[in-house]
């Protein structure tokens, strides 16, 4: 049976802070991605087959360049699956920094289970070499079958495994952003109120006119002349501030698991909400008919159907002009609905335009 949620998000009226850190990031300062082609050895019996011309081709070359040489038609590939192999440069990685990387089967593997991943270069957009990926693959799951009933248990994904610490880093990234005399914030969710607050915290905490609001998104912070030798620190200090950050008036539901989430400032005009429900139940039911005495006619089935309609008696509710959350929560409950009908009843204000607030389904 499907359960429906009702998450509601309310705040109470002590105003508690993000830590700037936590909404928002300097700008230069993120990872990047690295992606290889690489080959996996030791599987039992489930990596790509013959099918998978790349993988043969990939084992040819690479023997070739260790000097074996010989018929490739020959070659059987079930203990072998090429993947592909994707990474994250961290910012301020040194060579020799280790990085967790991930693998995933891109032939008709059945299994990385058991796996070695032989030495692959990962590439950055740019096209060059930044770290170096080898190491014995970590599947989570399994997969055991009975020959005799053909019967079959499989745990998660096995086509997709972790080396954890199986890169390392050979280029380092340049980063130019701590020579700088300034930093821009980038915030995570744009918003113009929180980037306004967010340039005043930053000047009210060291007494001085150093943040500027460039847009909605984008503060930018000049170094003081104390710190601007120790950006390191200045950098601490500021993301550790703590914001107050503005949240659009809006309601998300997801129709499918029946979730309704409704944030704080969503605010309702006057109007009155009625709800009933509409029955129509069909019955048939089958009768045996006999024939009279003596005659010649045979049993028959007849049936007959009955239509019932049932409809709820509509209760209205009126909701004065600027409810709250708490209000539109407790007319909502007192109609006696559930959370399909409420879904069906916010969509409909929706509609009606007394809902200040913006309804997103997903």
């Amino acid at each position: 049976m499907l359960k429906y949620i009702l998450i509601m998000i309310i705040f109470s009226s002590i105003a508690f802070g993000s830590r700037i850190k936590d909404i928002s990031y300097v700008k230069g300062v993120r990872n990047n991605s690295l992606i290889g082609y690489g080959i996996i050895v030791g599987l039992d019996g489930t990596g790509d087959d013959d099918k998978a011309k790349f993988t043969i081709k990939s084992l040819v070359n690479m023997l070739e360049k260790m000097g074996v040489k010989f018929d490739s038609r020959s070659l059987k590939v079930k203990n072998v699956a090429a993947v592909m192999v994707t990474a994250k440069l961290p910012p301020f990685s040194r060579v020799g920094n280790k990085i967790d990387i991930e693998v995933s089967s891109i032939g008709n593997a059945k299994s990385l289970r058991g796996g070695v991943l032989i030495m692959t270069p990962l590439k950055g957009a740019d096209g060059k070499v930044y770290a170096i990926a080898q190491g014995n693959l970590s599947v989570n799951g399994y997969s055991v079958k009975s020959g005799k009933t053909k019967s079959k248990a499989v745990k998660n994904h096995l086509t997709v495994g972790r080396i954890p610490n199986g890169g390392t880093i050979e280029r380092e990234l340049k980063n130019s952003i701590l020579n700088k005399s300034y930093l821009d914030l980038i915030l995570k969710n744009p918003d113009f109120t929180t980037a306004y607050r967010l340039k005043k915290t930053i000047n009210e905490q060291f007494g001085e006119n150093l943040a500027k609001a460039i847009d909605s998104n984008t503060i930018r912070v000049v170094l003081p002349v104390s710190l601007k030798e120790n950006p390191i620190k200045f950098i601490a200090i500021v993301e550790n501030l703590d914001v107050k950050v503005d949240t659009p008036a809006k309601i998300v539901i997801n129709e499918r698991t029946g979730t309704i989430i409704i944030g704080k400032n969503v605010t309702i005009s006057s109007v009155a909400i009625s709800h009933g429900n509409l029955n129509i139940i069909v019955e048939e039911n089958e009768t045996l008919s006999q024939p009279s005495a003596l005659s010649f006619g045979t049993t028959a089935k007849t049936k007959s159907t009955k239509i019932k309609v049932k409809e709820d008696n509509a209760d209205f509710s009126l909701l004065q002009d600027k409810v709250t959350l708490e209000d539109l929560v407790k007319a909502l409950n007192s109609l006696g609905v559930s959370t399909r009908d409420m879904i069906s009843i916010i969509q409909a204000i929706k509609a009606s335009g007394a809902l200040q607030a913006e309804l997103e389904i997903i």
